[in-house]
């Protein structure tokens, strides 16, 4: 079954996102480029993980235990990565558990869990949600990031790290 990876890149951070479907989508046409910048969506992707099922009446995919997908100098790693498909097509993909994405031009995006909804093409990242692209730094509970518009949005609820519940960014004028 040919697997299809798209991760995307938000403003000056990498967001967490990743994308892996059963046939291959044409990217909609938009007037600006693309949210992925320059990432290759028909690179090969290889997927190494510890064990693998599928469920043909389910119609879903899981790669299980020291996931790591890359596609070109793009690489995710998480713990578990799902994937549901509807006539034949990728619907919904989530990675959980220790979701990484590392991408030497956009930066590295973390968290607990990471959902992308892929008729949609929207992307949530939630849990301890932190985007990093050289010293700048960006901390929230939850990043929801519209692939189609290029809009992203950060939130965070109080917690015992976060009492204030607020999103926390650092700056840092011409790190990147």
């Amino acid at each position: 079954m040919k697997t299809v990876l798209a991760l995307f890149a938000v403003a000056a951070f990498a967001a967490p996102a990743f994308a892996v479907s059963t046939q291959a989508a044409p990217a909609p046409k938009a007037a600006k480029p693309p949210v992925t910048g320059q990432h290759d969506n028909n690179a090969p992707i290889t997927i190494n993980s510890d064990s693998f099922q599928a469920d043909l009446n389910a119609k879903s995919l899981t790669y299980t235990g020291n996931v790591v997908v890359v596609q070109g100098p793009t690489k995710l790693r998480a713990n578990q990565v799902h994937v549901d498909t509807v006539n034949g097509k990728a619907d919904k993909i989530i990675a959980t558990g220790n979701v990484v994405v590392d991408d030497p031009t956009n930066g590295t995006a973390t968290g607990d869990k990471g959902t992308y909804s892929v008729p949609q093409r929207t992307v949530l990242l939630t849990g301890k949600v932190v985007l990093k692209k050289g010293k700048n730094v960006m901390e929230g509970t939850q990043a929801t990031v519209n692939m189609a518009t290029g809009q992203m949005a950060m939130t965070s609820a109080k917690s015992a790290q976060n009492p204030g519940g607020r999103v926390q960014g650092v700056f840092t004028p011409n790190s990147n």
